[in-house]
């Protein structure tokens, strides 16, 4: 019974907290890119004068954060045109003819087609940045990024016309005559008790089933607003249409919320797992976010919140951009004030959420007594090496590079050594994870019996969704 308060707790602050990474593409990239651009353009001219006195990183033309902003931004546009040439009305209307059982199983097949391209999404946009921003020896080994480039470009405006499916999909669903199709769409989320209730759950594996969890609902209530958004121009912003389509919004809410409950419940109930696991989850990304607003971060927030979640926000980004430009005409001046007002807003909004939830993250960290691990960050060792001299070299080699606007969302890259060191990345792998985020370690003098039924206990910081690619680029 403790399990839905101590739930919706973690799922209110993850769902915050793709807010934030979502709200920082609308708000703070435009303003980065524009400085960045700045910075290239007038960079040369200070150039001409005197190298005298300036570092190697004050002598680079853009500094790796700006290169990644520029190259997030150029992605964003590219993706908004080429969104152009996709029927909305004729993928609405293609979609609508079919019958109710295609449908449903349309709907199936895209849930697990945009988990399945997620899952290599950010790996291709990691290739980006790294290719883009390592040190190169020749000139001509800049062209390598191009091809990144373009995959980069084409993964993001293929899970655009992917998330924009869906949406078109319980678009259908919500104008249709008979709730019928709306009903089999919602029972789909009960489909997932079945699957994840009898099997066996590990602490790691249910903080992985609850971070797609927060992302999942975030894209549905992403999806939700979409379909609010084209609905209220069909009726030519008619107000009372709005409550026409409110209890079907509730609805497909209520239902997502009771069916994460249930599945939470009997998972922990038949894994012999404590509600305050939760807390646990929730210090962990708590920590997250602490730990990129470091001065020697060693990834950006967003970036940690995408491989930690699975949400990667710059399809979902350039889908929105796409429904509100072609749903509100913006005409005359007072409707460009208007415009202006509400970015203004967008960015006092990202702002105050930010502020909220780092200052909520310092107190659940404190709260679970992992503020050592912010200065005392705990690797992996490798065979032969002990954690400390890895510590020692981890720090020589990588540390952030702030550009004189205070960023700090990208590392700074790897010097080359003569030497050739060993790996240091930490591994994904569910035998190397340590204990919950404030446990210290117990003697193992149990019997074997004893073992077998004792799960071993893993630290949820180093588990990570994706590549592990993030400790060198951001």
């Amino acid at each position: 019974m403790r399990i839905p308060k101590e739930l919706e707790k973690l799922m209110f602050f993850g769902i915050f907290l793709c807010l934030d990474a979502f709200l920082y593409v609308f708000t703070l990239l435009p303003l980065r890119v524009f400085l960045a651009m700045f910075r290239f353009i007038t960079l040369p001219c200070y150039g001409l004068r005197s190298h005298r006195g300036l570092t190697a990183s004050d002598r680079r033309l853009l500094q790796p954060a700006q290169v990644c902003d520029i190259l997030k931004g150029v992605i964003l546009v590219i993706c908004y045109f080429m969104m152009h040439y996709v029927d909305y009305s004729m993928m609405y209307h293609l979609i609508r003819g079919q019958s109710v059982i295609k449908l449903y199983i349309i709907y199936n097949m895209l849930e697990v087609a945009d988990r399945l391209i997620s899952s290599f999404g950010q790996d291709i946009l990691d290739a980006l940045y790294w290719t883009a921003t390592e040190p190169k020896e020749r000139k001509r080994a800049h062209i390598g990024v191009i091809p990144h480039f373009f995959m980069a470009v084409l993964y993001v405006f293929l899970h655009a016309i992917l998330i924009m499916v869906q949406a078109t999909t319980l678009n259908v669903a919500f104008n249709s005559h008979n709730k019928s199709l709306l009903t089999i769409m919602m029972s789909n989320n009960f489909v997932e008790i079945k699957g994840s209730v009898f099997k066996k759950f590990e602490k790691n594996n249910l903080f992985q089933m609850s971070n797609s969890d927060i992302k999942e609902r975030f894209t549905n209530y992403v999806l939700l607003l979409i379909v609010c958004l084209r609905n209220m121009e069909q009726f030519s912003w008619n107000p009372d249409h709005l409550w026409v389509l409110f209890p079907d919004v509730c609805m497909v809410v209520a239902s997502e919320i009771a069916v994460d409950i249930v599945k939470h419940a009997f998972i922990t109930k038949f894994n012999d797992i404590t509600a305050d696991v939760y807390s646990e989850y929730r210090a962990s990304l708590a920590f997250d976010l602490v730990s990129s607003r470091q001065k020697n971060a060693y990834t950006d927030y967003s970036d940690s919140v995408s491989r930690r979640m699975g949400f990667i926000p710059l399809p979902l980004a350039v889908l929105l951009i796409r429904v509100v430009t072609s749903s509100i005409k913006v005409q005359g001046v007072l409707a460009y004030v208007c415009v202006v007002l509400f970015y203004c807003g967008l960015i006092s909004l990202k702002v105050l959420n930010s502020i909220v939830l780092l200052g909520k993250s310092c107190q659940y960290v404190k709260e679970a007594k992992m503020e050592e691990k912010l200065f005392n960050p705990v690797l992996t060792a490798t065979p032969g090496k002990t954690a400390g001299k890895q510590q020692s070299t981890f720090k020589s080699t990588q540390g952030i590079s702030t550009d004189e606007n205070g960023s700090t969302s990208v590392t700074s890259q790897p010097v080359h050594q003569k030497d050739s060191t060993p790996s240091l990345l930490v591994t994904s792998n569910s035998d190397q994870f340590l204990t919950t985020p404030d446990g210290e370690e117990k003697d193992i003098s149990q019997d074997s019996s004893e073992l077998k039924h004792r799960s071993a206990k893993k630290d949820l910081l180093e588990i990570d969704r994706f590549t592990i690619c993030g400790n060198r680029i951001d």
